[in-house]
């Protein structure tokens, strides 16, 4: 019986893994073929929906769909979540426009929105405490590996196949963790169905849509002081305040302020946040770096945050392993020291730097950040009974998420405008916008046609301005890192230690001493009778 259980705990475990990379990786494998799916269906002028129509979809969706699987079991909404994600997948691939491919990807969102916070969840219900440590760093070394490796395959499958099979190739992977977890998760949990708190639901959707667009189409679809855009952000606002309200009245409120009282869970959501903000300008401007200031290609640029990607694996892995001996702190501060360090080196960055200097600064941001993807998903779960599982993971992928868009958002906006005034006031640069060559968004300079239109002698001055833009960058992404390290410090002392598992459980639940070992068992089909509430 034990030989049984475990062999069907491994299938389990990798139809989760696989269902982690698929949607973790998504946006990332999408982003690098829109070039080409541009030049195919048209619609240059809201290629940004696209990419905004699956970022809020998902947002908006995560807390919900995580407080939903705490009420009504995870396997209904990670069955949902699956095949509305495969759906939305074979939609996009038979796109005929830009705006059918928008709506299709938003499709896509509801389901990814599910599959995230779920797929955690459900790991850690049926993991054995003492096993979590190794398979939550396994987890975070697919999650870290997703935000690297979807750029490169997407600019695989784009240059050797065709665009619509970054969206296809969701269904083999797909149907496989479908068939894996649905075959073999047996979920027997007792669930208190209380009413599901429509007014935070309508209020969080509507604020999390209004915020996630005025993100996305700042600066691009509509100026920052547009009235249209000062309008969603107000609306987020207002909204905001009424899903407070709403929550505080809530029987079962979609995301509990409760679970901020607990120092452990409020210091990891924070240190998510602020981390993952930061992180986000390493993937974005290294790859733009190499091929605008270095003249690499788009695949040598690809190919230069592989160090990062290996880096975040070792420490992903490895601050898996010691969760069980170290306490969370005690992993999280190092490797944010070493993370803010590679920050600071990257904020030195100048266009005589070459490519060894890039990749040495790399593999330290990736050692950095790698504990976070293992680290903060275990201890934002520590402590709490199966029905408040759900809603903790989803709320802190939801905040990690937030936190990656404002940062995009902002220092791309802080680079953009570091940029063009340098532009605006270099000697020789001033003639080449006067005669009509905009140089704004860095982008351009990746395009070897448009650098074969700037004259050589010109074409140096750029590169020095873009690369020394991209370094000023760095150096304001490293106040999110310092105030992530901040975070981590006021952690506190727990680990993955069974004894404090139990304590803080049966705390929340007097009498439920079993814990994870009991979650484990039922899965498994073992003979643990069925609890009652």
């Amino acid at each position: 019986m034990k030989k049984e259980q475990t062999s069907r705990l491994s299938v389990v475990l990798a139809g989760l893994l696989l269902s982690i990379l698929m949607a973790s990786m998504d946006n990332t494998i999408v982003a690098t073929a829109m070039g080409n799916i541009v030049g195919e269906l048209g619609g240059l002028d809201h290629f940004v929906w696209v990419t905004s129509a699956y970022m809020v979809a998902e947002l908006a969706g995560m807390p919900i769909f995580g407080k939903l699987s705490d009420m009504y079991g995870r396997k209904r909404f990670f069955i949902f979540g699956m095949i509305v994600f495969m759906l939305g997948s074979v939609l996009c691939g038979t796109a005929g426009s830009i705006t059918e491919l928008a709506i299709y990807r938003a499709v896509q969102g509801i389901g990814g929105g599910a599959l995230v916070p779920i797929t955690f969840a459900i790991m850690y219900d049926t993991v054995p405490l003492e096993k979590r440590g190794k398979l939550m760093g396994l987890f975070g070394t697919v999650f870290g590996l997703s935000s690297i490796s979807g750029p490169l395959a997407g600019a695989y499958i784009t240059d050797h196949i065709a665009w619509q099979w970054v969206f296809y190739i969701n269904l083999p992977l797909g149907v496989l963790a479908f068939l894996m977890v649905t075959g073999f998760y047996r979920e027997s949990h007792a669930r208190s169905k209380q009413p599901i708190d429509w007014a935070g639901a309508v209020t969080l959707l509507t604020g999390v849509i209004c915020f996630m667009l005025a993100l996305e189409l700042g600066g691009k679809q509509l100026a920052w002081d547009s009235w249209m855009l000062l309008g969603l952000f107000a609306a987020a606002a207002v909204m905001l305040v009424l899903f407070i309200l709403a929550e505080r009245r809530a029987k079962e409120p979609i995301i509990s302020f409760g679970l901020f009282k607990n120092k452990l869970y409020s210091t990891s959501v924070l240190c998510g946040l602020f981390s993952g903000g930061s992180f986000i300008v390493a993937s974005v401007y290294i790859p733009i770096f190499v091929q605008g200031v270095l003249g690499g290609s788009a695949t040598s640029s690809g190919l230069v945050l592989l160090p990062m990607m290996l880096g975040s694996v070792i420490t992903a892995t490895v601050s898996g392993f010691l969760m069980t001996k170290v306490s969370y702190r005690n992993i999280m501060i190092p490797t944010l020291v070493l993370f803010a360090g590679g920050m600071v080196l990257a904020s030195t960055l100048t266009a005589e730097s070459d490519r060894f200097i890039v990749t040495l600064y790399m593999i330290l941001i990736g050692l950095g950040i790698g504990g976070s993807f293992s680290v903060l998903s275990t201890a934002v779960m520590h402590g709490l009974s199966y029905t408040k599982r759900g809603m903790a993971s989803s709320t802190f992928n939801f905040t990690r998420s937030v936190g990656m868009t404002i940062g995009i958002t902002v220092f791309g906006l802080i680079q953009s405008r570091t940029f063009q005034q340098s532009l605006t006031t270099g000697e020789g640069t001033k003639d080449l916008l006067k005669e009509g060559l905009s140089l704004s968004d860095p982008h351009v300079l990746l395009s070897p046609d448009t650098r074969t239109l700037i004259p050589t002698d010109l074409l140096k001055p750029i590169s020095e301005q873009l690369a020394s833009s991209i370094a000023a960058t760095f150096a304001w992404a490293i106040i999110p890192a310092v105030l992530a390290l901040t975070a981590a410090m006021l952690m506190g002392p727990k680990k993955l230690d069974a004894t404090a598992e139990v304590k803080d459980e049966t705390e929340v639940y007097p009498g439920k001493e079993k814990g994870a070992a009991e979650d484990s068992d039922r899965m498994l089909g073992g003979p643990v009778p069925e609890a009652t509430h």
